[in-house]
């Protein structure tokens, strides 16, 4: 898959986040996919990606388990 398909996909993910913040976990996890597959093709992974991966990561496992 192309860096630039990657990107697409996760900028769709980013405004699902948006529009839908009851289903983080869901789309963390979903994140976390596309950031992998970056890192499998050898491409960069931009900072403020990792950064709001990482933050995502931090929210959800501060929240009380339900």
């Amino acid at each position: 898959m192309a860096f630039e398909d990657i990107k697409a996909e996760i900028g769709l993910l980013l405004s699902r986040m948006q529009n839908a913040p009851e289903d983080a976990h869901e789309l963390q996890m979903l994140l976390v996919e596309k950031i992998n597959e970056l890192k499998a093709y050898g491409l960069p992974v931009p900072e403020d990606l990792q950064n709001l991966e990482d933050s995502l990561d931090a929210e959800l496992r501060a929240r009380p388990q339900a």
